[in-house]
């Protein structure tokens, strides 16, 4: 049974910066990704990284902003995120394993209880 817990999230100024972790128990050398969800919005794709770190995908509007990592000794993904803005405000979760998509969230097959972040402009 893989669990997942994320910390890290908070509350920071526009422009500032927060680092995710993900830290898993169990089997977890799979791909890992990061979904956020911000009020009255559906879940959406925020990073990947495959079970060596070797490919990492993003969506668009944090590309150059945010990176993806893994430390696959401590069992832990972590999700930098710099310049941060209003528009990054939501709560992000972790997810586990990945089938064909990286960015369905339907593909994943384990998920973290979530970690709030706001941003405050």
């Amino acid at each position: 049974q893989v669990q997942l817990v994320e910390s890290g999230g908070g509350l920071v100024q526009a422009g500032g910066s927060l680092r995710l972790s993900c830290a898993a128990s169990g089997l977890t050398l799979f791909r890992a990704g990061w979904f956020r969800q911000a009020p009255g919005k559906e879940r959406e794709f925020v990073a990947a990284i495959n079970w060596n770190g070797g490919i990492t995908k993003y969506r668009d509007s944090v590309k150059g902003r945010f990176t993806i990592s893994r430390d696959n000794a401590k069992n832990t993904v972590y999700l930098q995120m710099n310049s941060l803005n209003a528009e990054d405000t939501a709560v992000y979760y972790c997810a586990l394993k990945g089938g064909i998509s990286w960015y369905d969230q339907d593909d994943y097959n384990y998920w973290g209880q979530g970690t709030q972040v706001t941003v405050s402009s």
